[in-house]
């Protein structure tokens, strides 16, 4: 399984991924939250598109990721055991952050008509196990039997892009990509992208 933008995930460390996650966190103004014991980060494009990464105190991740005009869509099909399925896998400590929680800008609920019971959709789960970054089995079993590209139809190249991996990070390259060919907007925004920057360590 060769994509770039996985192996340069594959390729930071840790501490490094979650002061990015909280830079871009920050830049769009969204709040961090504290769910059981894990720390909450959030990007969205204001368009659908989002990545959420929850931070354990054990040091463990789970990073969730959701493109709306996918196939991997399922809020719009309202198939509750299907996206459960994308959780096979991943340890039940880390599913527990996202089941049965207050819905969220970034994570609408699909609750189980059945039991009532809800989980967070996405279209991409992923996890760190404190060594490593892993696929959940159940998303790539999903995309092996439907012949679906696992990191374009997740929503994972496009909404991790913004986070530069394996790439430099700095206010001038994230400016530049926000506003690419509007130097007058560029040079607005630098000073507070500093700023964040500066907050972040």
């Amino acid at each position: 399984m060769s994509n770039a933008i996985w192996d340069a995930l594959a390729a930071t460390p840790l501490p490094e991924v979650q002061r990015r996650a909280a830079i871009m966190d920050d830049l769009i103004d969204v709040a961090p939250v504290t769910v059981s014991g894990a720390r909450r980060l959030a990007w969205n494009d204001g368009g659908g598109q989002s990545a959420v990464w929850y931070f354990a105190d054990d040091g463990r991740v789970l990073l969730l990721t959701f493109d709306h005009e996918s196939d991997l869509n399922l809020y719009a099909e309202e198939d509750f055991a299907l996206q459960e399925s994308f959780y096979k896998g991943v340890p039940e400590a880390l599913v527990g952050l996202v089941r049965d929680r207050p819905e969220n800008y970034e994570s609408l609920n699909l609750t189980d008509p059945a039991t009532g019971r809800t989980i967070h959709y996405a279209g991409g789960v992923f996890w760190h196990d404190g060594t490593r970054w892993h696929v959940s089995d159940g998303l790539a079993e999903h995309c092996r039997r439907e012949d679906a590209d696992l990191f374009g139809e997740s929503g994972f190249d496009y909404c991790l892009g913004g986070y530069r991996f394996g790439q430099d990070f700095t206010p001038e390259m994230v400016v530049a990509n926000l506003y690419e060919g509007e130097d007058e907007q560029q040079e607005a925004a630098l000073p507070g992208v500093r700023e964040v920057f500066s907050r972040h360590g």
